[in-house]
């Protein structure tokens, strides 16, 4: 399997909160929402921290999203999400949160009450998914997908790769989907060398968020995103100390891109819309939380 080069590494850029509840890095940096990592339009990562036992749920209050998708994957603690679809549930370690806004909906993202009491580490990535034209209208669903319905993939020597969308040989993630893509939660050993197969013209990427990463004769800073190059249906990874990576790979959908805050769409003329009716209250009123 000839491997692909890997083409920019992009260090990490300066934290920021979300709300008072997650400090994290927008690791796409400069390339969030373009074409280069579609199907995927950003992530963020954040990374461990300690947060002390209190009263009221530290996190983020009810924001509207339409004609995408939201992944959160949680390492540390527990994360409790409501929607104004009437969806609501609580994720922790190795637990998964799928979101489909798709036509539009207003949600919130808290610490659990049970973590906020007792304090404690909490890290997790969101990852945000473009949806096709065809499907940015799709109903808001919710999956909670919990770390055992999740297949783990032995690489050997205690190397791991859990399937959380799309598949890996026989191993077929639970997410369910609007695209084709793949989205994979790796693990490696110190002294790891693998390469992990990617299909032809698939875009590909790496978030590497700990541990000391070697690829192409260098050792790469965390955390940070490895870009690849289109050529070759691989990508060749080499670990120095133990490390956490999240690998993403997708068919490219080939559609223009119009983003404002929390509106992805195709033209500016839809975003526009989607402000007008996000204000008119068609998306949720945030009064529903107050219930």
């Amino acid at each position: 399997m000839a491997a692909r080069p890997p083409v920019a590494f992009l260090p990490s850029p300066q934290p920021h909160w979300v709300g008072d509840g997650f400090h994290v890095v927008p690791l796409f940096a400069d390339l969030a929402f373009r074409e280069e990592v579609s199907p995927f339009l950003m992530l963020d990562y954040a990374a461990p921290v300690e947060f002390p036992p209190r009263e009221t749920p530290p996190g983020v209050g009810a924001h509207p999203h339409r004609g995408f998708e939201t992944v959160t994957i949680v390492y540390h603690g527990e994360i409790e999400h409501r929607d104004s679809a009437g969806n609501s549930g609580t994720i922790g370690p190795g637990d998964v949160q799928w979101m489909t806004a798709g036509s539009g909906l207003l949600h919130e993202e808290f610490h659990s009450r049970e973590q906020t009491k007792r304090g404690g580490l909490v890290s997790m990535a969101q990852l945000w998914v473009n949806l096709p034209a065809k499907d940015k209208s799709a109903a808001p669903a919710y999956q909670t997908i919990l770390n055992a319905q999740i297949p783990t993939v032995d690489l050997g020597a205690g190397n791991r790769l859990r399937v959380v969308a799309g598949a890996y040989g026989d191993a077929k993630g639970p997410a369910r989907t609007f695209s084709d893509l793949h989205v994979w939660d790796v693990d490696l050993k110190a002294g790891a060398d693998v390469v992990l197969p990617i299909a032809a013209g698939d875009n590909v990427m790496v978030a590497h968020f700990s541990g000391t990463l070697h690829v192409a004769a260098q050792d790469l800073p965390q955390p940070g995103l490895l870009m690849f190059g289109p050529e070759g249906e691989g990508i060749a990874l080499q670990a120095k100390s133990d490390v956490k990576l999240l690998v993403l790979a997708g068919k490219p959908l080939g559609e223009p891109i119009s983003h404002y805050g929390p509106f992805v769409m195709n033209t500016e003329a839809e975003i526009k819309q989607a402000i007008a009716d996000f204000r008119a209250g068609k998306m949720g009123r945030p009064d529903y939380f107050d219930a």
